[in-house]
């Protein structure tokens, strides 16, 4: 069998070849031999074994009639050879049956155990995960903890933490098998990781070996990790090796591109202003974080006090083809640099667009989180969104705004949640297609879980949707406030503009607009042509503000 561990094979094993040597004995109707005196175990596994032959070997040696349960045990032996011989959608209905059975409520808990490994094979993770539990639940036995590493391996699938913690809080890291441990290190600092715990989670992540599958993210979260914990020294380290490991991948290739935002945003921790745009400008265009890289490369640049190149972002970023990004600040950094070169005129503009476009935003937002309470009406919110994305459809159907709900679906726990639906999804497709599986008793089982487990994640994803709804109507309300600020400087330095001009001492307009003539910009490198309101995509990131400040 291709997963079994190696400490089920053996008791499989043991019970197919004792139980042939039982049945050969009763047809030559000669009394059973004394067992020969066993030569002592090398280690507790073996020992283990041994006692599973002789329990066996008693139970074929009785008489019938003092057997009851024999039809029962020929099933349970003929479900084992089948697993043993990767049958598993034959064995799996036989063993659900066997595990209901009182009379063999002693084997019970291997049962479970070895049918949860057969649904896990049959990538069945949830309703593998249900028997693992229930065989930790019982404890006491020695199955509980080849279930508690299985159910690990089966919430890693499944990307559910409740499950992986779990499995994790029954047992002590040191031990699961070694080949094991990977997984639980890394998912373990996952989960430090969320909570804050950032010195924690980066000493799990640098246990993870270098050879697992999981080492290059391990890796990346590490260096996260080491960014929150103020060590951006060595979090630079660890990007940039991770950047040099994809070199020969291609430039869109996304653990490429995420080490290369990594190491931007650490130059940007460091204060190093011109690396950080430097590295922000490796980031290729038809990646999906160039639209992140424009906007954070654009705060690199206002803090380094290139206001045109801020704005000349900004354009792209307020372009028609990001009309769905949730992204207010932009606008807010806009007009702070029109605001810095006293084009107070372009900060009146960019204000009034600011409250034309993310007041009633903030309206309509405000709303929903004050007449819905349902968390399933968050969920069936954001799940149209889902849809409207991912089959291109209308924007139709939706009581909040379209980048509200897109902006909601790229949060981290909200894409896991919706992962972790669509692994639910594919179960059930599974079992749908397994006729023998989909029709018994194991089907009505295992499609009453996956219902269950539908209906209560739907739940605590609306509740992470309304909490993030909550922080984003927080995060409105800053940036109105910011907003009114913005305002009064503005209308401030208007005053003090034109007290200048009343007194003769304004400073002359050095505005470069779109009466000069076109040969100055293509005589100095620049390809021209007037803006008319259309957008090409290719054109997007190569805008350039041609205005000179207006301040003395």
């Amino acid at each position: 069998m291709k997963n079994f561990s190696r400490f089920s094979l053996l008791i499989l094993i043991a019970l197919s070849v004792t139980s042939a040597d039982a049945q050969n004995n009763r047809k030559k109707a000669k009394p059973a031999a004394k067992p020969k005196a066993a030569a002592p175990a090398a280690n507790p596994m073996m020992r283990a074994v041994e006692r599973a032959q002789q329990k066996q070997t008693n139970r074929a040696a009785a008489p019938r009639q003092q057997s009851p349960t024999s039809y029962l045990q020929q099933q349970l032996n003929q479900a084992l050879a089948q697993v043993r011989a990767g049958q598993y959608q034959q064995a799996a209905p036989t063993l659900y049956g066997l595990s209901r059975r009182k009379e063999l409520e002693s084997e019970r808990q291997q049962i479970k155990y070895i049918l949860g490994v057969a649904l896990s094979e049959m990538k069945m993770y949830q309703t593998a995960a249900f028997q693992f539990v229930d065989v930790i639940r019982t404890g006491g036995g020695k199955y509980v903890r080849q279930s508690i590493e299985r159910l690990s391996l089966a919430a890693d699938a499944l990307g559910d933490d409740t499950l992986l913690n779990y499995a994790i809080s029954k047992v002590r890291i040191d031990e699961f098998p070694q080949n094991q441990k990977d997984v639980v290190y890394y998912r373990l600092g996952e989960i430090k990781l969320r909570n804050g715990q950032f010195g924690e989670a980066a000493e799990l992540f640098s246990r993870v070996n270098a050879n697992s599958r999981y080492s290059a993210n391990a890796r990346f979260n590490r260096g996260l990790a080491l960014l929150e914990s103020n060590r951006p020294q060595e979090a630079l380290q660890l990007f940039n090796s991770l950047h040099q490991s994809r070199s020969r991948a291609s430039v869109t290739d996304t653990n490429r591109v995420a080490s290369q935002m990594a190491i931007a945003r650490t130059y940007y921790q460091m204060q190093d202003w011109d690396k950080a745009m430097e590295a922000y400008r490796e980031i290729p265009r038809d990646s999906e974080y160039w639209h992140d890289a424009l906007f954070e490369s654009s705060w690199a640049q206002l803090r380094s006090a290139k206001f045109r190149s801020t704005l000349s972002n900004l354009q792209s970023l307020h372009s028609a083809y990001y009309e769905d990004s949730f992204i207010p600040e932009s606008l807010l950094v806009r007009s702070i640099v029109y605001l810095y070169i006293c084009k107070f005129d372009e900060t009146e503009k960019t204000l009034n667009l600011f409250e034309a476009q993310y007041g009633p935003v903030r309206t309509q937002l405000s709303r929903f989180l004050e007449t819905t309470r349902d968390p399933l009406a968050y969920f069936q919110e954001v799940e149209r969104a889902y849809y409207i994305r991912k089959d291109r459809k209308p924007n139709q159907g939706l009581r909040l705004p379209y980048m509200v709900s897109r902006a909601v679906l790229d949060e981290g726990n909200v894409k896991r949640a919706f992962g972790y639906l669509k692994a639910l999804n594919d179960e059930k497709a599974r079992i749908e297609a397994l006729p023998t599986i989909a029709r018994s008793p194991l089907g009505v089982y295992a499609m009453k879980v996956l219902a269950s487990r539908f209906k209560n994640s739907k739940v605590s994803t609306g509740d992470l949707v309304r909490a993030h709804l909550l922080n984003m109507r927080k995060n409105l309300n800053d940036f109105f406030e910011q907003a009114s600020f913005v305002r009064y400087e503005m209308i401030n330095g208007k005053k003090e503009l034109l007290k200048k001009k009343i007194a003769g001492k304004e400073s002359p307009n050095a505005q470069i607009d779109e009466n000069v003539d076109r040969k100055f910009y293509t005589q100095n490198g620049f390809e021209y042509w007037p803006f008319d309101g259309e957008y090409w995509l290719d054109e997007i990131g190569n805008y350039h503000y041609l205005g000179q400040q207006s301040c003395e």
